[in-house]
């Protein structure tokens, strides 16, 4: 391959904005505000700014590492971990991000079963948004950046209508703003997880990057935006439910798009439900090309070859999940592998990255 197909390859670092926040900004923000309260009740807005904070603490630890000589995940965990236990970890690596986008993938089938098409099989809707996938990520890395523009672009109409909860607003659901601890907080921002995964995917797509020591403050302003969307969210969701009411609703921002009305369609939930696929699919489009590309490296053959095995894998796993029980076992269990990733992998890497940079110098 020549340095200009190379090149060719790669994208602008301010798409790093889009990569970054599409991944964050999935299913979670259809139903997060529930679980935040239920740790620290409608104080729970301080969690969302915390765990914003230690995302960009951890964005800044992940471009340590990647500005370092090796800029692939692969890479560094043979160089700090040897052979056999880099592969390995490689593997889990792998394994979680598809894992995530299996997750996003079956709860918003979910949605749209329990919402528009009670009696829609799930594989009938897992294969269709798999064969959009398959053929985005066959496209390429660039592509596969489009498609995140767009889940970031084409939604942004949605958010407006979260204001037409105002005429039912309860501020003093808020009050007091700071009757709260820390230990509380840290419960809650650890519930907040869930919904803020999927930075660490940059550790997979950093060399497709032109330039990419430039991109770094685009990843911050795409975990800022991230934190003022789900900030916005969580008030409205707080000023517009009681916290009986909070606890017994499972999507309460879907839940809130029944008062919005608009004189050419009855059901905003419809329309909202159907643009919400734009949402979703940088989620499983992404997740999918990095867990193909980890396998192609460490198998070291065609990423033409890995792509059919890890979807038709993708694609199998998401028939397992049935009911809500098993659902919501699914999402508690991604959320606690990416709280290994996130608060124990990273700044491991980032401690003996720097320990072995010093070492040798």
């Amino acid at each position: 391959m020549t340095e200009h197909a190379k090149q060719s390859l790669l994208i602008s670092p301010f798409l790093v904005f889009y990569l970054i926040h599409s991944m964050q900004i999935g299913v979670g923000i259809l139903g997060f505000a529930r679980y935040i309260a239920d740790a620290a009740g409608f104080r729970a807005w301080i969690a969302v700014i915390l765990t914003g904070l230690i995302y960009h603490l951890i964005i800044w630890m992940m471009y340590c590492i990647l500005n370092g000589r090796q800029s692939q995940i692969i890479e560094i965990n043979r160089f700090l971990f040897g052979t056999l236990f880099g592969h390995v970890l490689s593997f889990l690596f792998m394994i979680y991000l598809l894992f995530l986008s299996i997750t996003v993938l079956r709860t918003y089938i979910e949605v749209v079963q329990t919402w528009v098409f009670p009696d829609l099989p799930t594989w009938a809707l897992s294969l269709s948004l798999l064969v959009v996938v398959y053929y985005a990520v066959t496209h390429g890395f660039r592509v596969v950046a489009g498609v995140c523009f767009l889940g970031v672009v084409v939604p942004l109409f949605l958010f407006l209508t979260a204001f037409s909860t105002f005429e039912f607003a309860t501020y003093r659901n808020l009050l007091p703003l700071f009757d709260t601890s820390l230990k509380v907080q840290l419960d809650a921002a650890m519930t907040m997880t869930l919904s803020y995964l999927g930075p660490e995917i940059l550790l997979v797509f950093y060399p497709f990057i032109k330039d990419g020591q430039k991109s770094q403050k685009f990843a911050h302003f795409a975990i800022l935006f991230t934190t003022f969307i789900y900030l916005l969210i969580a008030i409205l969701t707080f000023i517009f439910y009681s916290e009986n009411q909070l606890k017994t609703t499972v999507f309460p921002t879907l839940s809130a798009w029944k008062v919005v009305e608009l004189p050419f369609i009855e059901r905003f939930e419809y329309l909202g439900i159907a643009t919400w696929m734009f949402v979703i699919l940088p989620n499983i489009t992404l997740g999918i090309w990095a867990a193909s590309r980890m396998l192609k490296q460490q198998l070291n053959i065609a990423h033409r070859l890995t792509l059919p095995v890890v979807t038709i894998v993708a694609f199998a796993i998401s028939l397992l999940f049935e009911t809500r029980v098993r659902i919501d076992g699914l999402n508690n269990a991604v959320a606690l592998a990416g709280r290994y990733v996130t608060y124990l992998y990273i700044p491991v890497l980032f401690i003996l990255m720097k320990w072995r940079t010093r070492k040798k110098t």
